[in-house]
């Protein structure tokens, strides 16, 4: 019936003469706003789904439960400018690049991180520019632990905002994070250069 309907309506403009117009009036009008898109996603911001359950209970607190997944927002405006202990980060997974991942962000330039299992190291001083990242659920994470420290280079954003689900929507309170890591703070000046 729908179908009918819409042949009948291709057939009547084109015996008009209008579907041609129309036609490329409307794909003109989608076109230019591909460019527009494609530099919002790239620059700007996008929504991030988040799977899997390393965020595990801090995102996608459900996991357990049933097969809903968070949705965020996450920022690409300077994603590496003024990092923090505790921010979430999305990145380009170092085992797989065509993978985004999402950790949390332990420990920045010149701190000295106590590791965990398989890090062969039982310390590790962050090098300059480079951050130390590691999941909430630590142990199903593969993280800096297991890929060392992360260039910053390869992050891509800041995770600022929890859409869905609704019970837990609302800004990402990243300050308010106590890590199981130990970490000594440092300074930039003191950390290894390895650019």
């Amino acid at each position: 019936m729908a179908s009918s309907r819409l042949f009948s309506t291709f057939n009547r403009k084109a015996s008009e003469g209008k579907f041609v117009p129309e036609f490329n009036y409307y794909l003109f009008s989608f076109v230019t706003w591909i460019p527009a898109v494609i530099f919002f996603n790239g620059n700007v911001g996008e929504l991030c789904r988040i799977n899997g359950p390393s965020m595990y209970p801090y995102l996608n607190t459900t996991y357990d439960e049933d097969l809903k997944k968070d949705l965020c927002w996450v920022s690409k405006w300077n994603p590496t400018r003024n990092l923090e202990r505790g921010m979430l980060v999305s990145f380009q997974s170092p085992n797989n690049p065509e993978r985004l991942a999402i950790k949390r962000v332990i420990a920045i330039e010149g701190d000295i991180v106590h590791t965990r299992a398989p890090c062969p190291l039982p310390t590790v001083q962050v090098p300059v520019n480079h951050v130390w990242v590691e999941g909430d659920n630590r142990d199903r994470s593969r993280d800096s632990n297991t890929y060392g420290p992360l260039p910053k280079s390869l992050i891509q954003g800041k995770l600022t905002y929890v859409l869905w689900p609704w019970k837990s929507s609302g800004p990402i309170h990243w300050r308010q994070f106590k890590g199981k890591t130990r970490v000594i703070r440092g300074r930039r000046q003191d950390a290894p250069n390895w650019d």
